[in-house]
């Protein structure tokens, strides 16, 4: 595929340099940006600068030269027209008082590359940038949608969903985080865009469990497909529309992030399944996984709304440990043994078509590419 290699685009800078934040800077110098990537390790700055690699996330992946990087922040944001911010949520809120000082009174797009919730607030990405930046909510976007690392970085062709409260921002920011490999298309539904990104992840760590302890693909297919009503339920009770849920924020991103191997939430949830404790499978786990730190407040906010999420409830008793993660059977759980309507997404027992059409809309979405960002009617 071919490589953009302009040096005059426009200056972006990516706060975090793990494997997506990586991956992100060279999507973004892919498509004609002069990037600056932030690294809170020296070594690891020097190593992108100096020998276009980031060999511990992202091995064997040649970065653009028009990608450089720094552990200074005053460097890193100097002259940015847009920001990108792609660190672990939990760390948001305290980089952010580092950054705020430096992009005062700037308009530039802060953009979140992160999918997960606050756990001490139960916030999401974008609210935590808005309090933490005290910005104008119309300056942010966030980015999701089946974006798994490592196959992005070699050029594998993908989808993405860029959504902002401002339209303009939105194509702004999509306008940019596009190329020969790299679509993104644009929305205003925040909310959905932000929590099927969160909520996949809860998921992603059941399917990994059920995986773990060795159960086929019946059950897998069984917790995806319900895993997906209770995604669009909780997202709806929180303001999202429906058909976000259905799209590549939700179910392009749940198809991906439950099925590989490269899933961090997948690998969480399989060690789980495999006998590992809570605190031994974050030992081994070389990066965050988002979804085991947003299951606590994801139950806090359902409950608040009243929405029912089994698959995510028993996943936390495997997480505290109170469940043996051979009897995780979430897809099986009802009141009473009186059968029942299986209601899809779309909240309607007898829209037996739904499933289909969401799949349908998803797969159309990576079909019909063209110019300049389009909207996610999915």
């Amino acid at each position: 595929m071919s490589r953009r290699t302009e040096t005059t685009g426009p200056r972006v800078t990516v706060i975090g340099s793990g494997s997506w934040g990586t991956t992100f800077g060279k999507v973004l110098a892919d498509g004609g940006a002069q990037v600056t990537m932030w690294a809170r390790r020296t070594e690891l700055a020097h190593e992108i600068r100096e020998g276009k690699r980031n060999s511990r996330y992202l091995p064997g992946i040649n970065l653009p030269r028009s990608m450089t990087a720094t552990h200074h922040l005053s460097e890193a944001l100097d002259g940015a027209e847009q920001v990108y911010l792609a660190v672990s949520s939990q760390a948001l809120r305290e980089n952010l008082t580092a950054i705020r000082p430096l992009i005062a009174g700037g308009t530039m797009p802060v953009v979140s590359l992160m999918k997960g919730v606050e756990k001490r607030t139960g916030l999401r990405m974008s609210q935590v940038i808005e309090q933490g930046l005290d910005c104008d909510p119309n300056r942010i976007a966030v980015a999701s949608g089946p974006n798994l690392a490592l196959e992005i970085a070699r050029e594998q062709p993908t989808a993405a969903v860029i959504a902002s409260a401002s339209q303009d921002t939105a194509e702004a920011v999509a306008l940019r985080a596009r190329n020969g490999y790299f679509r993104s298309f644009v929305n205003t539904d925040v909310i959905g865009t932000e929590f099927g990104g969160v909520l996949k992840n809860l998921i992603a760590v059941a399917i990994g469990i059920v995986d773990g302890v060795g159960y086929g693909e019946n059950t897998k297919a069984s917790i995806i497909t319900r895993g997906l009503v209770e995604m669009t339920d909780f997202a709806v009770a929180q303001g999202a529309h429906p058909e976000t849920l259905q799209g590549l924020a939700g179910l392009g991103d749940l198809i991906a992030t439950c099925q590989s191997p490269l899933s961090r939430n997948n690998t969480a949830g399989r060690l789980l399944g495999q006998g590992f404790s809570f605190q031994d499978v974050v030992k081994q786990m070389d990066q965050t996984a988002e979804g085991l730190a947003s299951v606590a407040p994801v139950l806090t906010l359902a409950r608040a709304a009243g929405v029912q999420m089994p698959i995510v409830e028993q996943v936390k008793m495997v997480l505290d440990g109170t469940m043996n993660p051979r009897d995780i059977a979430p897809h099986l759980t009802t009141d009473d043994d009186k059968p029942t309507g299986e209601r899809t997404p779309h909240g309607d027992d007898n829209s037996s078509g739904a499933l289909r059409r969401a799949f349908q809309r998803a797969f159309d979405q990576f079909r019909n590419g063209g110019r300049g960002p389009a909207r996610d009617r999915s």
